[in-house]
């Protein structure tokens, strides 16, 4: 009995051990570093983008899965992860090799690739993936399926995870990642894994992509990853379209400024850092109450967003904002954002005539005679603005702005 009960405690004691390492099945059993998860990855050739969108039961699986070079490829490596075959890969990609040679390289070297699901995309859209034999073994479907430009796979999922990804990419709509953001959703509906969700990730990267177009979203650690994920794409493409918005209004081109503001709207839902902008976009088409409403939800979801108020400065007789911005609290920071903020929105004689009153009453820094001075310059009263912005650099000749102002006026 002493010893059966030894047995049992060593046992209880190995397993508390083993869970602390990994929280995945085939770990349990294995030791081994697995990342149940399932992945699509695709390459759009009109945009010469390659895209990866990824989900596991394991934190940060960005972190190790998903591996793209614009102009040479991408890979997923997936199940006993090894970004060995992304490194190789790219290396064998430039050498001319086949995307199929390119992962079976590492393929033949590996002792280990039973355990792996790897997949992979070349330059033009070729694909090759493989799901190692002893997959099968663990509970849960284990495969992959692949399309024009594209491989769904995973393992330890229910039966029409992969199906239901690789039917949805083909019919969805959109740009790259919006297209794998949907497969990927569309794999969690059907069932997902079968030991549940913690982490999702989503890289697209393309030839022609400045850097901030480029997309590298990841949630690291969450109950609800995939909801965290799209909103992290929303955040993304919202804030693309609020840019356009003002793009267009400054360009006069109201009906396009309203449309691309209502879609940015509908997408920045919750990131209450972007909601002064919001505001600023809708008193630009001169919806002022709309504005308010931003600034009001700001104040609600933080109370650190009062730091914003003093931009609102010409808002302060607004009904539901009196009382909100006292002007005999602000500093003169306060006075400069508000300054600015009539300048974004082009109202350069109030700016002109608010500046005048600061000055008035010795509430001076170089920052409000470089507004000053360029409000005279949007104006067209060259003396003057030449006088405030000379101000400017005598209070402060690092006032860089300043600076290269009254160069291009006397150059």
């Amino acid at each position: 009995m002493a010893n059966r009960n030894a047995i049992l405690v060593l046992g209880l004691v190995l397993s508390c051990c083993i869970i602390g390492i990994s929280q995945n099945l085939p770990s349990l059993t294995l030791d081994k570093n697995i990342n149940a998860t399932f992945s699509i990855i695709a390459f759009d050739a009109n945009q010469q983008e390659w895209g990866v969108a990824v989900a596991t039961n394991n934190i940060y699986v960005g972190n190790s899965t998903v591996h793209i070079e614009p102009g040479v490829g991408a890979f997923s490596t997936i199940a006993e992860t090894e970004p060995m075959y992304a490194k190789n890969g790219f290396e064998q990609l430039k050498k001319g090799a086949s995307i199929k040679n390119a992962i079976s390289a590492t393929r033949l070297e590996d002792d280990a690739a039973h355990y792996r699901q790897v997949a992979g995309i070349d330059a033009i859209g070729n694909t090759f993936a493989f799901t190692g034999e002893a997959l099968r073994y663990w509970k849960g479907s284990a495969a992959h399926i692949k399309g024009e430009h594209y491989v769904v796979l995973g393992n330890q999922l229910q039966e029409n995870v992969l199906s239901e990804m690789a039917k949805t990419f083909e019919s969805a709509e959109g740009t790259l990642a919006q297209r794998l953001l949907e497969s990927l959703l569309a794999g969690q509906a059907a069932g997902g894994q079968i030991t549940g969700k913690q982490s999702a990730a989503l890289v697209v990267k393309g030839t022609d992509n400045e850097w901030f177009n480029q997309i590298d979203l990841r949630v690291d650690h969450s109950k609800t990853p995939f909801e965290d994920l799209k909103r992290l794409l929303d955040y993304h493409y919202g804030r693309i379209r609020l840019n356009q918005a003002l793009y267009a209004q400054r360009e006069g081109n109201k009906p396009l400024a309203e449309k691309r503001l209502s879609m940015a709207e509908g997408m920045l839902e919750g990131w209450t850092g972007m909601y002064p902008k919001i505001a600023l976009a809708n008193v630009s088409i001169r919806n002022e109450d709309k504005a308010v409403t931003w600034i009001e939800k700001g104040l609600q979801e933080n109370p650190e967003f009062k730091t914003y108020l003093p931009s609102f400065y010409f808002l302060k007789n607004h009904p539901k904002l009196k009382g909100l911005i006292l002007e005999e609290t602000f500093d003169i920071r306060d006075w400069e954002s508000a300054l600015s903020m009539f300048s974004n929105v082009g109202r350069e004689l109030d700016l002109i005539s608010l500046a005048k009153k600061l000055i008035a009453k010795d509430i001076t820094s170089s920052q409000v005679y470089f507004l000053l001075g360029r409000a005279y310059y949007f104006e067209k009263e060259k003396a003057k603005s030449i006088q405030n912005l000379a101000k400017a650099i005598e209070l402060d000749n690092q006032n860089i702005e300043a600076v290269r102002l009254l160069e291009k006026i006397r150059s």
